[in-house]
């Protein structure tokens, strides 16, 4: 198995991202931040790996909550540098590395953090085997990825829309088939991999890990009015977050 895809270096997927995180109102910040914050314990003098880091944002957070020690990891150089120039910290490390090479880290974390990275990564309980290894005793892991829904697609129209064009229902296919989709968001051939619920599950468990809580968060009804098509979440999630501690 390679390396993951390093499309975030790609110049228009780069540019069409930034311009998404711009934006004052987002899916990330309407809904699967606040969720994936929910699940944080207290931080004060933790040890934090953060895999899939981006621009730091989230590091950054964790040192203003207590953190003692960050370390932010991103296969993107493109995005570490914006994470050195937005969101350095004496106690915040940044490596331009791949998740598939966790096992080259040193050190033990309190909290392994990943927010919307997972879903690129091919070989899922490797990945898992290397966070389980770089835990303390006591350690927790939290990550959000798109919603198994959302990766189970592969061609066609997601949803049926009504008159509005609003979602009406989604089009779901090819769910039970787990593997590498080929997407277009930005640039064609952005490759994401979709898990069932039950291998998510599953492999979480196998890994030596005990599932805390699940999260598949949706829209307020203040988020509707910032963000009018958030209803259609209500026939489906966009993102699964989850909890788990290390047995």
């Amino acid at each position: 198995m390679g390396k993951s895809q390093n499309v975030y270096d790609n110049e228009i997927f780069f540019e069409g991202y930034k311009e998404i995180r711009k934006q004052e109102n987002n899916y990330n910040i309407l809904q699967e931040q606040p969720a994936i914050k929910s699940l944080l314990p207290d931080l004060k003098g933790k040890r934090i790996l953060d895999l899939g880091c981006g621009y730091g944002e989230s590091c950054s957070y964790f040192i203003e909550k207590g953190a003692q020690k960050v370390v932010g990891i991103d296969i993107s150089k493109k995005m570490l540098e914006v994470a050195e120039k937005e969101n350095s910290h004496m106690n915040i490390e940044y490596l331009e590395e791949s998740m598939d090479d966790i096992d080259k880290l040193s050190g033990k974390f309190d909290i392994v953090y990943s927010s919307l990275a997972l879903h690129y990564i091919e070989d899922f309980k490797k990945l898992l085997m290397g966070i389980n290894n770089l835990l303390s005793e006591d350690g927790l892991f939290i990550y959000s990825q798109e919603h198994p829904l959302s990766t189970a697609h592969e061609k066609g129209q997601r949803w049926t829309r009504d008159e509005n064009g609003m979602g009406a229902h989604y089009n779901l296919a090819n769910y039970m088939e787990s593997g590498k989709r080929e997407v277009t968001w930005f640039i064609n051939g952005v490759i994401k991999y979709h898990r069932t619920f039950s291998e998510i599950i599953n492999t979480v468990n196998e890994c030596g890990f005990q599932i805390e809580k699940i999260l598949e968060p949706l829209p307020s009804e203040e988020d509707i009015k910032l963000i009018p098509k958030m209803v259609q979440d209500f026939h489906k999630p966009n993102f699964l977050i989850l909890r788990a501690g290390k047995k």
